[in-house]
């Protein structure tokens, strides 16, 4: 059997080698038994050709699957879990890359302590290098180990990437599983469920993973879609919640995630990513959030999480989207001022 299944959406990625580099990095994994599933998302580049090439020079080692629509990245990992054969799943973006050892140091913990999730950290990059700079913790130590609610809580709060960690298969087939399709924050929606099934979670806190930063990523782009589908998200999270327990027994997190991925991210995101605002939107967004939450700003992480000004912006959005826009908008226009005259 396949030690771990490694599953790489990919949709329009074959300018500046991105690709390449990020595929080569899987291909030269010191851990031998591993198959790469990269799933191409109906692009309209040259990414499945290169992807047809590396499965060529690479049989049994690099599976290229063609989307026949394009299904967002949700849809390609749910294509990839169907054909995995691993004992472990990891993921991919396919502009990011990783250490050449990162799959074997993983699965080496998870064997060694009967852990089903296995994590470890990232770096932000601005250029292909294997050169670690801006390291970003993705877990804590004090979510490790078998969980009980303790540690459940903390790993709830904060769960980190998907991408840094590797799954065993049961995470994803003991019971039904499926990212949402056709939508960004596919991770965002499903991150509580996921959560909730792990039995023993360890954690390498080292830089194993290189999340490439540029222009064309989806969270750099802002537009309105992206916006919604981070809300949509978060009403998956909110319906399976409030389905399984999760929303009773951890009520705080889940009402402190809601606040800051619906309300809190989609606002501030909103307002500087896109163009042409529309009141409405804003105005929609924060009554839904009270509805579900009416006491979110209330709670004890939302409170130590979020600084004093964007409470301040948030509190006056919440009694007038009009002055909220043109507090806003000030601002902006004051720091632009200030970055003219240095």
């Amino acid at each position: 059997m396949t030690d771990v299944s490694v599953i790489v959406p990919v949709y329009n990625m074959a300018e500046g080698g991105k690709l390449e580099y990020s595929i080569r990095s899987l291909i030269n994994q010191t851990l031998q038994n591993m198959e790469i599933i990269a799933v191409d998302d109906a692009s309209t580049d040259r990414s499945l050709e290169i992807l047809r090439q590396f499965e060529k020079d690479y049989p049994g080692r690099v599976r290229a699957i063609a989307s026949p629509e394009n299904r967002k990245q949700g849809g390609a990992k749910n294509i990839g879990l169907k054909e995995a054969k691993g004992r472990f799943i990891g993921f991919m973006d396919a502009d990011d890359w990783v250490t050449p050892d990162m799959y074997e140091k993983l699965l080496k913990i998870a064997d060694e302590t009967g852990a089903d999730v296995v994590g470890t950290d990232m770096c932000l990059v601005y250029e292909h290098t294997m050169e670690p700079t801006q390291r970003v913790a993705c877990n804590d130590v004090a979510q490790t180990g078998p969980m009980d609610h303790e540690k459940r809580k903390a790993y709830l709060m904060k769960s980190g990437p998907l991408v840094t960690k590797i799954y065993a298969r049961e995470i994803f087939t003991e019971k039904e599983f499926h990212f949402p399709e056709h939508m960004f924050y596919e991770d965002n929606a499903t991150g509580v469920e996921i959560g909730m099934r792990i039995k023993h979670f360890e954690y390498l806190p080292e830089v194993n993973m290189f999340y490439y930063q540029h222009d064309a990523s989806t969270t750099h782009a802002i537009s309105p879609k992206k916006c919604e589908d981070r809300m949509e998200a978060m009403r998956i999270m909110m319906d399976y919640a409030s389905k399984n327990g999760a929303l009773e027994e951890f009520h705080d997190v889940i009402e402190y995630q809601y606040g800051i991925l619906f309300y809190r991210n989609t606002l501030f995101t909103y307002m500087q990513g896109v163009a042409k605002k529309d009141l409405s939107f804003i105005r929609n967004l924060g009554k839904e959030a009270l509805a579900t939450f009416p006491k979110f700003r209330e709670n004890a992480y939302y409170l130590k999480e979020v600084n004093d000004y964007e409470q301040k912006l948030i509190n006056l959005q919440l009694k007038s989207t009009y002055l909220f826009v043109f507090v806003y908008w000030l601002k902006q226009i004051s720091k632009k001022i200030k970055s003219r005259r240095k």
